[in-house]
């Protein structure tokens, strides 16, 4: 009777055992703890995938992505990744059928009974793989079960839907390696900075250790914990005859070496690319095509122009060079009465910006410094301030200007600290100007060898300004070549006096700039404000012999699988000058180059070529320019603080040939075998003239009485003209 019940309570427990397994699994298959994909909706899975981002070169520059992941194929993984893989990761794998029996019961026997933890794991790849697709949720205390199961079913299904291949393929391009990385080529080109097909033995020994605990694992900050992962690795190869004994020996040997290149924290051109981003998103939304494209997720495949030597060779020039000059910068406000200059400045802005500074104690700030090795240094926050005041900022842009297409775009110095982009700041842009002035008196009749008078003169009508040549000399009269080449500003008031103000304004507007021109005599200082990127618009019209283009960064987009999205377009030109005016204006600036404002091309850079530039020093020296440029190459550089009352006090090294010049002079310095380097300018060879000649006795005597009568005239046609004028009562009743 006693056993007739145990038998009896045994089988109805084992019933429910049996209807609470099958209950499980009926809620398993009817998706009641998730959905569990068919094998068709297998077939068709896609992943998020980044877009990768090329330079002119085809060198990769950058990525756009929410998950950092660029899938590769089968035939282009090396055998040694393979091999590293399934020798650690699941041996039997081309044996079993999506689950490996022999391994689940040894986890259970081991791990689970016994409470072994070093027995390993028990999932196949296939089930990682599920896993990594797929993730897991959380279901109470039956979590583990019900993730386990799901995986189980959804491997069977994997091994179904692809071959053995394909899910070594999927897998790789899923799986996590830390930092945000997803997939083997992200992983590679993060560690080792080359693509995952030209990985080593040893190299994929270390990226196949990482999956078993990628922090802890990470061969950048863990490097003796990922050797000794690499170890194991490759001991595991040996130990299924995937190498011998001596190759195990020879890999073990060698040191751990790697090529570290984090795209998304040391991208080599950060300004540039949140530009393409922008213009891509632009073009993606014109795009009349039957798909969408999801920037971060589609793996679109972006062709740039940006020439990445070039490029880079700008940067070092701009950390050269500011390096030095920031230094001088500094030195110069620590001293009286810079010193309180900047104190006064920095208290005003704080209290425009709200900022509080009770409390002032020192701590640990990030800032930016060229020299110093330690960015976190013990300052206070109005020290700090200070010191982000004083900080000299630099932009510069390399432009093909017969096609538009940009070679170099750098919006700062670094763009952590310092995102705002300098290539479309606004600023004064000085003597750059002169040269569009010229090209519109020119375009009015005026000649290369008429001479303009250096006399100086004082304009009444301007609250008795009375404007400067740099070098403080005047007198005499200059040809209208030199008085550009030479940046003289006395000769340049009187053609602009010249030059019919509707014929300048016309051609400023054509030139591209946004700004409406300033009717004042002080625009020939260059007054007016506009961008780096304005100003290649406007000179591109030198180089092309009187036309215009506009400036590209993206020559191509394709989708993951090759298919052509867009292409730019071929250029079209807009002509604003008449050839031979550009001609003219081209060969005074290569006389700059030579002899002028921006000799020091020349004699410092060796720069023998016909280059045609520009200096240009605005007020105070608040910023300093240089333009340059040839048929095939144009460069613009601009150096300043962030706040023009910040400045260097002297031309000595605030001018625009001390200060922006040399970053244009490095670069061509270091481009001497480039292909662009001796593109040659067409010139009009009309230059046959003194520079300057001395006013003749009777003529010097008459234009000196004329320049102050000049004056005497102005200021006596204004008082007869208050004198004259009538009161209200008068000019309604008469007399």
């Amino acid at each position: 009777m006693q056993k007739k019940k145990i038998l009896r309570y045994a089988f109805f427990v084992f019933l429910a055992i049996f209807i609470s397994i099958g209950t499980f699994f009926a809620l398993l298959f009817v998706d009641a703890f998730g959905k569990i994909h068919s094998k068709t909706e297998l077939r068709n899975l896609k992943s998020e995938t980044a877009t990768l981002v090329y330079s002119h070169n085809n060198q990769l520059i950058g990525k756009f992505f929410s998950q950092n992941r660029t899938n590769v194929q089968f035939d282009s993984i090396p055998k040694s990744l393979v091999e590293a893989l399934i020798a650690t990761e699941d041996a039997r794998f081309y044996e079993h059928e999506g689950v490996d029996a022999r391994s689940m019961l040894r986890v259970l026997i081991k791990t689970v009974v016994m409470g072994n933890r070093s027995s390993g794991g028990g999932s196949t790849l296939s089930q990682q793989l599920a896993k990594n697709l797929f993730g897991r949720n959380k279901y109470g205390k039956v979590s583990i079960y019900v993730n386990k199961f799901k995986e189980i079913i959804l491997a069977y299904r994997i091994e179904e839907a692809f071959s053995k291949n394909e899910i070594i393929e999927l897998y790789l391009n899923t799986v996590p390696f830390g930092e945000n990385l997803y997939g083997i080529e992200s992983a590679s080109q993060r560690f080792f900075n080359k693509s995952s097909a030209k990985l080593k033995t040893e190299e994929s020994a270390v990226l196949i250790g990482l999956l078993k605990a990628n922090s802890y694992y990470n061969p950048r900050s863990n490097p003796e914990q990922a050797k000794n992962r690499r170890q194991i690795v490759i001991s595991q190869m040996e130990k299924y005859g995937y190498l011998n004994k001596n190759e195990k020996d020879s890999l073990q040997a060698l040191p751990l070496k790697l090529d570290y290149a984090n795209l998304s924290r040391n991208n080599p051109a950060p300004y540039f690319l949140e530009r393409v981003k922008r213009e891509v998103n632009n073009i993606l939304s014109q795009t009349t095509t039957s798909k969408q494209y999801d920037l971060e997720k589609d793996g679109l495949i972006i062709k740039t122009t940006i020439d990445l030597d070039l490029h880079r060779l700008a940067q070092k020039a701009i950390a050269e060079q500011l390096s030095k000059m920031q230094a001088l910068l500094r030195k110069q406000y620590q001293r009286q009465p810079y010193s309180n200059q900047l104190q006064s400045i920095a208290k005003s802005f704080a209290k425009q910006k709200a900022l509080s500074l009770k409390d002032d104690k020192a701590e640990k700030r990030a800032i930016f410094q060229w020299n110093e090795k330690d960015s976190l240094p013990s300052i206070t926050a109005f020290d700090s301030l200070k010191h982000i005041l004083t900080q000299l900022q630099a932009g510069f842009l390399a432009m093909d200007p017969n096609s538009g297409a940009i070679r170099s775009w750098i919006g700062g110095i670094n763009f952590q600290h310092y995102p705002f982009d300098q290539v479309l700041a606004k600023r004064q842009i000085a003597s750059t100007f002169k040269p569009i002035l010229y090209a519109a008196a020119i375009e009015n009749g005026a000649k290369v060898c008429d001479y303009l008078s250096n006399e100086s003169v004082v304009l009444s009508d301007y609250e008795g300004w009375s404007p400067q040549n740099y070098d403080g000399e005047s007198g005499g009269e200059y040809s209208l070549a030199a008085a550009l080449a030479k940046s003289k500003n006395i000769p340049t008031l009187h053609l602009y006096f010249q030059t019919p103000w509707e014929r300048l304004e016309e051609l400023w507007m054509k030139m591209g700039f946004i700004e409406k021109l300033t009717k004042d005599p002080s625009v020939i200082l260059g007054s007016n404000s506009a961008s780096i990127f304005e100003l290649a618009i406007a000179y591109s019209s030198f180089a092309n012999e009187g036309e215009i283009v506009d400036p590209y960064l993206i020559e191509s987009i394709k989708s993951a699988n090759g298919e052509l999205i867009y292409q730019r377009k071929p250029i079209t030109k807009t002509r604003v000058l008449e050839k031979e005016t550009a001609r003219i204006i081209n060969e005074i600036l290569i006389k700059a180059t030579k002899e002028g404002t921006g000799a020091a091309l020349t004699s410092k850079y060796g720069m023998y070529q016909n280059w045609a530039g520009k200096t240009g020093t605005s007020q105070n020296y608040a910023d300093a320019w240089y333009v340059g440029y040839n048929r095939q190459m144009l460069m613009v550089s601009r150096v300043g603080a962030s706040y023009p009352a910040i400045h260097f006090d002297s031309g000595n090294y605030g001018s625009g040939s001390r200060l922006a010049l040399p970053i244009v002079g490095s670069v061509l310095a270091n481009s001497k075998k480039s292909n662009w380097y001796r593109a040659g300018l067409a010139k009009s060879n009309k230059i046959d003239c003194e520079d300057y000649r001395e006013l003749g006795g009777l003529k010097k005597f008459f234009n000196s009485f004329k320049s102050d009568q000049t004056t005497l005239e102005k200021e006596q046609k204004k008082a007869e003209k208050k004198k004259n004028r009538k009161g209200l009562f008068k000019r309604i009743f008469g007399n």
